[in-house]
């Protein structure tokens, strides 16, 4: 049972593709569920080419809502959305995520001190900054997300290296103390595949991540990041192939904000 759990749509700014288009890619690939989880709106940058407006939050619920009835008995749609962690912003944003049945919650952090770090547009300020002390404050930042409870997925868990910006010390006590907090808040994180298709080409996160979270015994799924059809499950195979040599045996499901588990 494959599924893919993160998936972005033309409302966020910056994918393409209509919604069934992005549903029969999924059936085309023969999984048996398709989560949608565009951006919810970001509140601390309200650039329509970052994620979808306020007032377009609703329509987004709507149309997946739509998605579940019409291709029921084809595939199953979930209705997920990717929600930021930003301290500041936190109060409103709650508001929006209890408002709507999400199936589940991916949780993320693009922004650190303002700078949306992982934006290539913004890739000037990498100059002027200490990377271990950036990669320590993104995981630290991380964590904080995971011990808020609002979340269900940690999203691309090792984003900082999207740009194949490298930290030289050794991350693997931040992983395990990141991974504690994931274990603890009853949570899974997510193989994302779209690093492939930036710089760093490598999958969100790194390998000695997987192998300390399947030793702490951490939940996992899968996400593509996609933004057009042609991405939805893309480098599946070799997402598999990671968790299996990890020793994973299931992936984390969800519905109805429940965690559940598919073998592969």
């Amino acid at each position: 049972m494959i599924f893919d759990y993160h998936v972005h749509t033309a409302l966020c700014g910056h994918a393409r593709g209509t919604l069934d288009e992005l549903v029969e890619a999924a059936i085309d690939k023969g999984f048996a569920e398709i989560g949608i989880a565009d951006h919810m709106p970001l509140l601390y940058d309200e650039n329509p080419d970052l994620a979808m407006a306020r007032e377009q939050l609703p329509l987004y619920v709507e149309q997946v809502l739509g998605l579940k009835k019409r291709f029921a008995g084809r595939i199953t749609v979930r209705l997920g959305i990717e929600a930021d962690y930003d301290a500041a912003t936190m109060e409103e944003r709650v508001v929006m995520m209890e408002a709507y049945p999400w199936d589940y919650i991916i949780g993320s952090v693009h922004v650190l001190d303002g700078w949306i770090f992982d934006d290539p547009r913004n890739l000037d300020r990498y100059r002027d900054i200490d990377l271990d002390e950036f990669y320590a404050e993104y995981l630290y930042a991380v964590g904080s997300m995971v011990q808020t409870g609002l979340y269900d997925i940690v999203a691309h868990a090792d984003l900082a290296k999207k740009f194949d910006m490298r930290a030289s010390i050794d991350l693997r006590p931040h992983y395990r103390s990141l991974l504690e907090k994931v274990k603890a808040a009853g949570m899974c994180y997510e193989i994302n595949t779209a690093g492939l298709r930036w710089p760093v080409a490598e999958m969100y996160p790194e390998p000695e991540f997987v192998r300390i979270a399947a030793e702490l015994e951490v939940p996992v799924t899968l996400g593509s990041d996609s933004h057009s059809p042609e991405d939805v499950g893309r480098d599946f195979d070799r997402a598999l192939q990671l968790v299996r040599s990890a020793g994973y045996t299931e992936l984390a499901t969800f519905e109805a904000r429940k965690m559940g588990s598919a073998p592969i």
